[in-house]
């Protein structure tokens, strides 16, 4: 995996299949971005049969297949739509494109696993639940911040055995190198990447969500910004908001395209959860001048300090439950309405924002 370049963060697991082989058929289509590479490598370990591709950019569908050595090139979206064996499509649209795509998944009778950010706008969001309502198809995402992060998973074990109490806060940084000679056109369109506090900040949204058991919050305030690179006007490479959940537990974050050349992976993301009887801070992807690699989890309660080096213990239950909620048409991977919520928000947040630079 490339540590340089979070584009491609794509974790690999080891194998956990959940279902018999060839029960759960797959397709990947909408190659636009890198984290369709994790989205499958999830899917695949947990049991999942990778059937076709499709990409409108053939050379886009080669570096596909070379990694994926199985997987057969579609001809076209239709190939794969009227497939009665594909269960599942997993997309890596163009932002603004991602909804559009879903609907269209769905109304062919498959799931839908989009990476993040899974809209742009308020209408795609009220389309989106209008399709799965009407369809009873899944409409998932990729919150790769918190499903594809070992040291954040355990960390929901941890709170959900109590052991810091309750949730009342959840501070969030979310640090991006920009890399910018590597980014497609799109990344410094506004109208297609959707803004700073809708795309990266749609991570942050979903943990503070499901770390304080809130099914809704609202905005308290939002800022996005453009510091250091005037030669990308259209581009945020600064934003932060807080949030109030229902339940009264707060939220604070900050993301960014400003990672210094120096710093040993893409982005130095942090989550810091203070709960009534305690806190846990995570270094997900390295600790700085101490450890090169993250899934470094330090807890802080009643019985004492503690350090958990997690990396390769924990694995990545979602795409299990995943798969098993498609075939069983459940939800205990993520809820249905917890994907369109933080979706929801992280749109409201990108909406409300104060420009300051």
């Amino acid at each position: 995996m490339d540590r340089s370049n979070g584009m491609m963060y794509a974790p690999e697991g080891k194998p956990q299949p959940v279902c018999k082989p060839g029960e759960f058929v797959i397709a990947a289509m909408a190659l636009e971005h890198g984290h369709i590479y994790g989205m499958c490598n999830g899917l695949i370990e947990a049991g999942a049969v990778l059937k076709w591709v499709y990409d409108a950019d053939p050379a886009k569908v080669q570096s596909f297949c070379d990694k994926y050595p199985g997987v057969k090139p579609a001809s076209s979206e239709a190939q794969i739509l009227e497939d009665p064996e594909v269960a599942l499509v997993a997309a890596a649209a163009i932002p603004s494109e991602r909804c559009a795509l879903g609907l269209k998944v769905m109304s062919h009778g498959k799931d839908y696993f989009t990476d993040k950010t899974p809209f742009t706008t308020l209408e795609q969001v009220a389309a989106a639940r209008a399709k799965a309502a009407e369809t009873g198809r899944k409409y998932m995402v990729y919150y790769s911040e918190r499903l594809h992060v070992e040291s954040a998973v355990h960390a929901g074990k941890l709170i959900h055995d109590g052991a810091i109490g309750k949730v009342v806060q959840v501070i969030g940084t979310g640090p991006h190198r920009l890399n910018a000679g590597s980014r497609p056109d799109w990344f410094f369109k506004h109208e297609q990447y959707g803004g700073i506090l809708c795309d990266i900040g749609s991570h942050q949204i979903e943990q503070f969500l499901y770390y304080t058991g809130n099914k809704n919050a609202r905005i308290a305030g939002s800022k996005v910004a453009n510091y250091a690179n005037p030669q990308f006007p259209e581009l945020e490479d600064f934003g932060d908001a807080s949030l109030i959940g229902d339940n009264g537990a707060t939220g604070y974050f900050r993301v960014d395209w400003l990672t210094p050349a120096g710093l040993g992976t893409w982005g130095d993301g942090r989550t810091i959860i203070l709960g009534t009887a305690g806190y846990i801070e995570l270094r997900k992807y390295i600790d700085v001048a101490r450890h090169p690699y993250g899934d470094q989890l330090y807890l802080v309660n009643g019985e004492g300090e503690f350090h958990m080096d997690l990396r390769g213990k924990v694995g990545y239950p979602f795409f299990g439950e995943l798969i098993l909620d498609c075939l069983n048409r459940t939800e205990h991977a993520m809820t249905q309405e917890h994907a369109f919520k933080a979706g929801e928000l992280c749109v409201l947040a990108q909406k409300e924002a104060v420009r300051i630079q």
